[in-house]
């Protein structure tokens, strides 16, 4: 139901153009055969013979070649497609009328290239002028997209700067009030004002360390751990080699708050958030899952705002460049995100 659905959202007007090419086609050259079958057949093979070169091209060469500036190999393989296909399409139309002299391509080759290959040139070509146009445009819709998203997050973070010297302060005189031997309430108040100081001052860039997001990941579970009691088991693992790339700033902090928000409330077994960070072929890998209750009422009116932002962010920010993974079972919610790094 999905693909269908995707055909028709996607492709059924190509459909419909190809049906037009080929109704106009056939109309303005079928009185140049004998029979009317034979000029449906001659027709279908040369619209299909036009379409596969159209496609290969929009979908093969200028994504693989062109758009990676493999200019030589794309002018090399659009050549040798254009003149293996005709020389293919000349070779079942004439089996399909027989015709000799349409088997021999050596035969005024003048004719053919004039006939044959300099129309299907320039025939792909503007195809290919269309795939440009359409790729240019949406890549300008993605540009402004993305601005107008930045301007947003960049408004949002200046409004988070209401004084935040007064913020510290404040926060170094209740550090000072707490009794020294209250050490849980002081590292708390410590790993809040790093939280806050992360948020504030090491953003201002587009992407930060992920040791840095890592650290912040972890202030933010250590700080939760303590609202917590041993029902709950809370497990943070991130392998040795996830370090050395970039990532957009507050980008897996959804997803913690989101498990610690609707875990679980068990009385008779554990409750638990399990964490993992890791690193694939290429790429960066985060999975989460908290236990859930299979009923849990929300309340919330914002629930699930957060993860909908996240997936906005993903989309424009690393387009075709990330899969995300949300399976929301009975009892478990599970997430994995993959981006390439």
């Amino acid at each position: 139901m999905h693909n269908a659905a995707f055909f028709i959202k996607y492709k059924l007007h190509h459909l419909i153009i190809w049906m037009l090419i080929f109704g106009l086609w056939f109309f303005l050259r079928y009185e140049d055969y004998a029979l009317e079958s034979t000029a449906f057949k001659v027709t279908l093979i040369k619209v299909a013979d036009l379409a596969l070169m159209v496609y290969i091209t929009n979908y093969l060469l200028i994504p693989k070649l062109l758009y990676r500036k493999e200019y030589f190999w794309f002018a090399f393989f659009f050549i040798v497609m254009i003149i293996v296909s005709s020389a293919l399409k000349m070779n079942i139309l004439g089996h399909l009328m027989n015709n000799p002299t349409l088997l021999n391509i050596a035969g005024n080759l003048k004719a053919r290239i004039y006939d044959n290959v300099i129309p299907h040139f320039f025939l792909v070509l503007a195809g290919a002028a269309i795939k440009l146009m359409v790729d240019y445009t949406k890549m300008q819709q993605h540009m402004v997209e993305m601005a107008k998203e930045k301007a947003e997050a960049e408004l949002n973070f200046l409004k988070s700067q209401i004084n935040p010297h007064f913020l510290f302060n404040s926060i170094n005189s209740v550090y000072f009030l707490i009794d020294k031997t209250n050490t849980d309430a002081r590292g708390a108040l410590h790993k809040f004002s790093g939280m806050l100081r992360y948020q504030l001052y090491e953003m201002g860039g587009n992407r930060v360390e992920i040791e840095k997001e890592i650290q912040y990941l972890q202030d933010y579970i250590d700080l939760q751990k303590l609202r917590k009691d041993d029902q709950f088991i809370i497990e943070f693992n991130c392998e040795p080699d996830v370090k050395g790339f970039s990532i957009e700033p507050l980008l897996l902090i959804p997803f913690v708050e989101n498990a610690f928000k609707h875990i679980s409330h068990y009385k008779e077994k554990p409750n638990f958030i399990k964490i993992r960070l890791a690193i694939g072929k290429r790429e960066f890998i985060f999975s989460i899952e908290n236990s859930k209750e299979p009923a849990m009422l929300i309340t919330d009116e914002h629930s699930g705002i957060g993860l909908t932002n996240v997936k906005r962010r993903l989309a424009l920010l690393y387009p075709q460049k990330h899969t995300l993974v949300i399976n929301d079972g009975a009892d478990i919610f599970h997430v994995v995100l993959t981006i390439k790094i």
